[in-house]
C-alpha cells in the first residue's frame, strides 16, 4: 500500500516538472519587428502616481506628459489589459499540474425487507459517500506547451499595445500643450490689436477736435475698435477651450489654475526620410504587437493539429462510504493510466486546422498592410514637417514687413497725410501676419511631434 502511494505521489509531482522542462522555445517576431518589451507596465515609472498640480504652478511639456501617463484612464485600462493577458499564461500553465477534486454524496434510501412474508416491512437508512480524485496529464503531444506559448505571445502583444496607448497619450498631450501655447500667443496679438485701435481712436478724436480730420475718422476708429474687441472675446474663448483640452489630455479635468512656460520656438529635427522609416519599422509598438499575434496565429495551427493526437493522463482516487442503519463501512482506492485517442469527430479537427491556417494568413497580410501604413504615415509626417519648416522663415519675413508697413501707416496718419483706411488695412495685415507666424510655429512643433510618434520614439 505504501509503495503504491509513493508511486502516485511521484507521478503527481514529477510529471508536471518534466512537461514544463520539455516546453518548446517560442518563435521570434518577424525580422522587422521591434525588440520585445519586458517588465510589468504596472510597475514602470510612466504609471506611478505623481504629485498633483499646485495652484499657480508653471508646467513644462515634460511635466504635463508625466501627469498624463499617471492620471489618464486609458493608461490604466491598458495596464489592466496587460495584467489580464498575463493571467492567461497562468491559466494555460495550470494544465501542467495535477487536478485534485473532492466530492461527497448523501442519500436517504428506503427499500423493501429481504423477507418474502406478507408482513415484510420497509427499511430506511442513510448513505454517505466521499471521494478524493487526482488526475495528472502525462503527455498530450505538446498541446499544453503550445497553449502556454500562445498565451505568452498574446501577453507580449498586449504589452506592445500598452506602449501604443502610451505613445498616443503623449501625442495628445503635446498637441494640447502646443495648442494652449498658440492660443496664449493669439491672445497677446488680440490684446495688442485692441490697444492699437484704442490709440488710433484717441488720435482720431484729437484730430477731429482740432478740426484737422472729419468725423468719419472717429467713427471708423470706433468700428475698428469694436471689431477688435469682438475678436478678443473669440480668442479668449479659444484660450479657455485650449486649457480645458490640455486638462483633459492630462486626465485632470478639474486641475488647479496653472501656467505653461515652454515656447513655440522651433527645434530643428535633423533626420532623413529613410532614417525615419527605418526607425519606425524597428520601434513602432503596433508592428511588434502584430508580429506577436502573427506568431500566435502560427502556433494556433500547431495547436489545432494536436487534435489528431491522443492524450495520455493518469488518475488516482480514494473512496469511502458508510450506511448508518446497517453499520457498514467500506473504503477503497484505484489508480491507473488513461489514453484518449480521437478516431472521428465529424471532421471537426480538420476544419479547425483550416480555420487556423486562414487566420494565420490573414494575420500575415495585416502585418504587411500595417508596415505599408506605417511607412505612409512616416512619409506624410516627414513631408508635413519639411513644409512647416519652410513656412517659418517666410511667415517671419511677412510679419516683419507688415510691422514696418503698420509703422509707416501710423506715421502718415499722425503726420496728417494718411487716412484711416490705410491704418486699418495695415493693422489687419499686421495682425494676420503675426497670427500666421504663430500658426507656422505651432504647425512645425506639431509636425515634429507627429513624426516622432510615427517613428515610435518615446
Amino acid at each position: 500500500m505504501n509503495k503504491i502511494i509513493s508511486i502516485i505521489l511521484a507521478f503527481i509531482f514529477l510529471v508536471p516538472l518534466g512537461i514544463m522542462a520539455a516546453e518548446p522555445a517560442r518563435t521570434d517576431p518577424p525580422a522587422n519587428a521591434a525588440p520585445i518589451i519586458t517588465g510589468d507596465p504596472a510597475k514602470t515609472p510612466s504609471t506611478l502616481n505623481v504629485e498633483a498640480i499646485k495652484k499657480g504652478e508653471a508646467l513644462t511639456l515634460s511635466r504635463c506628459i508625466e501627469i498624463a501617463l499617471s492620471k489618464q484612464p486609458s493608461m490604466l485600462a491598458s495596464m489592466f489589459t496587460v495584467s489580464s493577458y498575463e493571467s492567461k499564461i497562468g491559466q494555460a500553465q495550470s494544465g501542467y499540474f495535477p487536478q485534485i477534486n473532492l466530492s461527497g454524496e448523501y442519500n436517504r434510501l428506503r427499500s423493501l425487507s429481504s423477507s418474502n412474508s406478507i408482513s415484510a416491512t420497509n427499511k430506511t437508512y442513510d448513505q454517505y459517500i466521499g471521494t478524493a480524485t487526482v488526475t495528472q496529464l502525462i503527455y498530450d503531444f505538446g498541446k499544453t506547451p503550445t497553449q502556454v506559448n500562445i498565451a505568452k505571445l498574446n501577453a507580449d502583444a498586449s504589452r506592445s499595445d500598452f506602449e501604443t496607448t502610451r505613445a498616443t497619450t503623449i501625442q495628445t498631450v503635446k498637441q494640447a500643450y502646443y495648442g494652449l501655447l498658440k492660443a496664449q500667443k493669439n491672445m497677446d496679438v488680440a490684446r495688442e490689436t485692441v490697444s492699437q485701435y484704442e490709440q488710433h481712436l484717441d488720435q482720431a478724436k484729437g484730430f477731429f477736435e482740432v478740426g484737422t480730420k472729419p468725423k468719419y475718422d472717429v467713427t471708423k476708429a470706433e468700428v475698428d475698435l469694436s471689431n477688435a474687441r469682438l475678436n478678443l472675446i473669440t480668442v479668449d474663448n479659444a484660450l479657455k477651450i485650449a486649457r480645458v483640452t490640455l486638462n483633459n489630455a492630462m486626465g485632470l479635468p478639474d486641475a488647479a489654475d496653472y501656467k505653461i512656460v515652454d515656447s513655440l520656438t522651433p527645434v530643428k529635427k535633423d533626420v532623413t526620410l529613410n532614417q525615419s522609416i527605418t526607425v519606425a519599422l524597428q520601434n513602432r509598438p503596433e508592428i511588434l504587437a502584430t508580429g506577436h499575434r502573427v506568431n500566435a496565429a502560427e502556433k494556433n495551427i500547431t495547436l489545432a493539429q494536436k487534435g489528431f493526437f491522443p492524450v495520455i493522463s493518469g488518475a488516482a482516487a480514494y473512496n469511502r462510504g458508510s450506511f448508518n442503519e446497517m453499520t457498514l463501512r467500506n473504503d477503497g482506492w484505484n489508480a491507473g493510466i488513461m489514453i484518449s485517442i480521437p478516431i472521428f469527430s465529424g471532421f471537426l479537427t480538420h476544419h479547425q486546422v483550416k480555420e487556423a491556417e486562414a487566420t494565420y494568413n490573414a494575420a500575415k497580410a495585416n502585418y504587411e498592410l500595417l508596415k505599408l501604413n506605417v511607412i505612409l504615415e512616416v512619409e506624410q509626417a516627414y513631408l508635413n514637417m519639411t513644409a512647416a519648416a519652410d513656412k517659418i522663415p517666410a511667415s517671419e519675413l511677412a510679419q516683419r514687413q507688415a510691422s514696418e508697413n503698420l509703422e509707416i501707416a501710423n506715421g502718415r496718419y499722425a503726420a496728417g497725410v494718411g487716412n484711416p483706411i490705410e491704418v486699418t488695412d495695415a493693422q489687419v495685415s499686421y495682425t494676420n501676419a503675426k497670427t500666421t507666424y504663430i500658426q507656422a510655429l505651432y504647425d512645425y512643433n506639431i509636425s515634429v511631434a507627429n513624426l516622432e510618434k510615427s517613428m515610435g520614439l518615446k
